[in-house]
């Protein structure tokens, strides 16, 4: 199972970890892990670019939900996916009509509509095949969206009534991202506004 969950970062230990355990140990850590099968892996850290782009699209998406029954929030958010054990922070979900909480934790939230990450270096093969292949599992979820720090491009997933993943790709900063199941667009040169992308 380690090739499943290999990109956030080295494994905490070479042991297995309960859920119980990996909870009480993210109560006291300073930084965020991920939890998969009893395997416990540290976060990476962002970057500017990564970091301008969340305020970007966070700041948009607050915006454009206000007075509606869908809530955004950051990276502190942490879900759980029961079907495949999974802990970990989406750079931003969307939850509507309320938040549901796992019955293991009251401060791990399940169920999202929406995930979006911002994808790093370090960790965007990860996000684009073996994590979205987890996200798949949460039987809520209508779109997943990657936008890459590194240069102007966006793939926009979602779900159609056949159940079907389809793929949405945006590559210029003069197109329009549609987040299908909200019911709103976001401007490219809004993502991206302040954006340098700068090299490490």
């Amino acid at each position: 199972m380690d090739e499943i969950v290999n990109e956030p970062a080295v494994a905490y230990h070479k042991r297995h970890y309960s859920v119980e355990e990996y909870l009480e140990m993210e109560k006291e850590s300073n930084f965020k892990h991920e939890y998969f099968q009893g395997e416990i892996f540290e976060m990476s850290g962002a970057g500017d670019d990564h970091n301008e782009i969340f305020s970007n699209v966070f700041g948009e998406i607050v915006y454009k939900l206000k007075g509606k029954t869908c809530r955004a929030y950051g990276s502190d958010k942490r879900i759980n996916i029961p079907q495949n054990t999974l802990f970990t922070y989406p750079d931003i979900s969307i939850y509507c009509n309320g938040l549901k909480h796992s019955e293991i934790d009251k401060d791990t939230s399940i169920l999202p509509t929406v995930i979006i990450e911002i994808l790093s270096p370090s960790t965007k093969s990860y996000d684009k095949g073996k994590k979205f292949n987890l996200y798949k599992d949460i039987p809520s979820l209508k779109e997943y969206i990657m936008i890459d720090s590194e240069s102007v491009s966006v793939d926009a997933y979602h779900i159609d009534q056949e159940k079907k993943w389809l793929l949405n790709r945006y590559g210029k900063i003069s197109d329009t991202l549609t987040l299908v199941s909200m019911g709103f667009t976001l401007c490219l040169t809004d993502i991206y506004e302040y954006v340098r992308f700068t090299k490490t």
